[in-house]
């Protein structure tokens, strides 16, 4: 949650999502096309935290482990940058977020596909 306003007066709260479209469960809905998995978990978040967007501003983000973000959370970004770039006086911290978001996702794929490996015990050799 931010510690000051972030719109109308109200403080942002924000819950961010990694999700598989790779796992069985969600190939139907990512086979429909790029971010319909991240579109269909922000949605399912904005039902669960229906409640706070009463007193806050409430923004679901849901990153698919493939890249993709739902809409809500690529406006998101672009409106940072945009307030990070008007104080800073960079135009490039568009740029600078995206960077960071991708490093971000391929290091947790890597995590993820780290633990796909199967450790043996040497006594198992």
């Amino acid at each position: 949650m931010t510690q000051i306003p972030w719109c109308a007066g109200k403080l942002l709260v924000w819950v961010v999502t990694v999700v598989s479209t790779l796992a069985e469960s969600y190939v139907a809905v990512a086979a429909r096309g790029r971010g319909q998995v991240a579109e269909l978990t922000a949605a399912k978040k904005c039902e669960k935290y229906a409640e706070i967007s009463t007193t806050h501003t409430f923004l679901p983000i849901a990153v698919e482990t493939l890249g993709s973000m739902n809409e809500s959370a690529y406006q998101f970004f672009d409106d940072l940058s945009r307030r990070i770039g008007d104080i800073s006086g960079d135009s490039r911290e568009t740029s600078f977020i995206d960077q960071r978001l991708s490093v971000t996702i391929q290091r947790f794929n890597a995590a993820l596909y780290r633990e796909t490996f199967v450790l043996h015990d040497d006594s198992d050799l």
